[in-house]
């Protein structure tokens, strides 16, 4: 997921790709405890994806904010 992407999406589906990719990341936590994860590097990724969302969504918010 790149921002290119994100900047093309509405703030509701934004709120919808954050909503699942903090589901996500919490199924890898619970996952890495329980000693079943096979894909470390995802954790990192989902990271950096939730905050490239939040990220776009302030953008958004910001610039409607200015008008």
């Amino acid at each position: 997921m790149n921002a290119k992407e994100l900047n093309d999406k509405t703030p509701d589906q934004l709120r919808d790709d954050l909503v699942s990719l903090k589901k996500e990341a919490f199924n890898l936590r619970f996952q890495q405890a329980t000693g079943q994860m096979e894909n470390t590097a995802r954790m990192k990724a989902v990271r950096r994806d939730a905050a490239r969302v939040k990220t776009v969504l302030n953008q958004k918010a910001a610039s409607a904010a200015a008008e």
